[in-house]
């Protein structure tokens, strides 16, 4: 099946209004464009960094946020992978990412595993994930992560024994880590032979650099989209049965000693 994958990276502003504004100007641009699935960043309508800001404008799952990329998905006919958010959930707050339909129905959502604790404060206040989250879509089986949890190579094996065809990451990368960044997208997607499309913020927020280079790749490891520095948005056709064109010709994954049961 073939899909045009919009990635949309921006510089996040002190303002989740004008936020918002900006991330349904490129959403709709995206699917303008034919895009038949929108990836945002990470933690976009407050900025990552931002973790004064974490718990005053923390939502719940189906809060103002969650329900006007729900109308935007709906709006636009389009699937909408809307990054993540800070969800509320009693005196919890999670790194929660969420995926509509184009119904605009909370299809998936993922409350990201592995909390980031070099140089940032999410890891203490926030609660980690518990459970994977995989998808079953009109246009594909999805796997959902988010930023970190690159650089953990079981999650995306259990992802991968669960259907994945497709890994979306949303990111929050910082630019000094961006050799980082390339080589664990690239290194996922090879070692579990599926396409990976992940989208990164850019710019700068609470003096942090971000990476932008927001890409999307192979099954081989092969770049299809790199998105560069510049906001805006980034589109790549891909044709998701190459992920068992791929397995057919190099079976890798059937050579394997051990598996995620133990």
């Amino acid at each position: 099946m073939a899909i045009d994958i919009a990635l949309v990276q921006f510089e996040a502003e002190s303002s989740p209004e004008t936020n918002l504004a900006t991330a349904t100007r490129y959403i709709e641009r995206a699917a303008n464009r034919g895009a038949d699935l929108v990836l945002l960043p990470e933690i976009w309508n407050v900025g990552y960094f931002a973790f004064d800001d974490y718990r005053e404008h923390a939502e719940p799952i189906d809060g103002p946020t969650a329900t006007r990329l729900a109308d935007l998905a709906d709006e636009l006919g389009i699937h909408l992978h809307a990054g993540s958010i800070v969800e509320a959930d009693g005196e919890d707050r999670y790194n929660t990412s969420l995926l509509f339909d184009p119904s605009g129905e909370r299809v998936g959502s993922y409350r990201k595993i592995h909390l980031f604790g070099y140089e940032s404060e999410e890891s203490r206040l926030l609660t980690p994930g518990e459970r994977i989250e995989v998808v079953d879509t009109s246009i594909g089986t999805l796997g959902l992560t988010t930023c970190y949890d690159l650089r953990f190579p079981e999650l995306y094996r259990a992802l991968c024994d669960a259907g994945a065809e497709l890994f979306l990451v949303t990111s929050a990368w910082p630019h000094r880590r961006l050799d980082h960044w390339t080589l664990f997208a690239r290194t996922r997607a090879v070692e579990e032979q599926v396409f990976l499309a992940a989208a990164n913020l850019t710019g700068r927020n609470r003096e942090v650099d971000l990476a932008g280079n927001s890409l999307v790749v192979d099954p081989w490891g092969v770049p299809r989209a790199n998105a560069g520095t510049d906001a805006g948005v980034t589109l790549a056709r891909i044709d998701l049965d190459a992920v068992e064109r791929t397995r057919n010709e190099f079976p890798v994954l059937d050579d394997r000693r051990l598996d995620t049961d133990g």
